[in-house]
């Protein structure tokens, strides 16, 4: 696979090589960089079947939002507010950890939603299947192996599909907000699903039952922008 790169909404993925800040500030961003907060793609109610309505205004309004302005204060008045997302993941373990938490609670919220559809669930389609029964075998197998990673992901964090830089697929889980995007992370490579298992993310509608929401994230995931995302991150 020549490269990984993945497009979500506002923000553009790419992974590239390494430059120093002062040189990445005139090479390839001259402006601070604008890291907008995108609406959310649906109303609070639309997941319904799955997620509750407040807890949609809880998630999104409130946890998503304080990462956001928590990053930008993070980075304020440094070199890193030159530096977009992606270049700030692939040397994550270089800037302080306030950035680390924010940068992912910013980033992966916003692909979470997206993770997510009122009209998702079935099964997938088209590249995405076959790549899903050539590394899992079947996609009963794939979500025996989602689920479990989710399941048993200690306290908090976040299970993943991810791409490769062979162009395999491979399931992950990361504690807190770190993604597979970080340099700090065990599995690197492009997300192109995730589901958040901290407890804010269900808490009100299942209490402590995480396998309950983890199968009910099936009625709602968003197989479209998946398979949209692992053709980008395939190019």
């Amino acid at each position: 696979m020549k490269s990984l790169q993945i497009t979500l909404i506002a923000l553009l993925i790419v992974t590239g090589t390494h430059l120093p800040a002062q040189e990445m500030k005139q090479k390839v961003q001259e402006e601070k960089v604008n890291h907008s907060f995108a609406p959310l793609p649906y109303a609070y109610d639309a997941l319904e079947k799955s997620i509750d309505k407040e807890t949609m205004e809880i998630h999104y309004d409130r946890h998503h939002r304080t990462y956001y302005n928590n990053f930008l204060k993070s980075i304020e008045g440094t070199e890193m507010e030159y530096l977009t997302l992606n270049q700030l993941f692939s040397e994550m373990s270089k800037f302080p950890v306030a950035v680390r938490n924010n940068a992912g609670g910013y980033f992966n919220h916003t692909f979470f939603w997206n993770s997510l559809s009122p009209a998702g669930g079935g099964i997938p389609t088209g590249k995405l299947a076959e790549a899903i029964n050539a590394s899992f075998g079947s996609f009963d197998e794939f979500k025996k192996q989602f689920e479990k990673a989710a399941t048993t992901r200690f306290g908090s964090g976040w299970a993943w599909l991810s791409v490769d830089n062979t162009g395999k697929l491979f399931i992950s889980s990361t504690p807190n907000q770190d993604n597979p995007l970080m340099d700090i992370t065990e599995q690197r490579g492009v997300p192109v699903l995730a589901l958040d298992v901290w407890e804010h993310a269900y808490y009100l509608r299942y209490q402590n039952k995480r396998a309950a929401y983890i199968t009910s994230f099936w009625e709602i995931a968003n197989w479209a922008e998946a398979g949209t995302r692992f053709e980008n991150a395939s190019k």
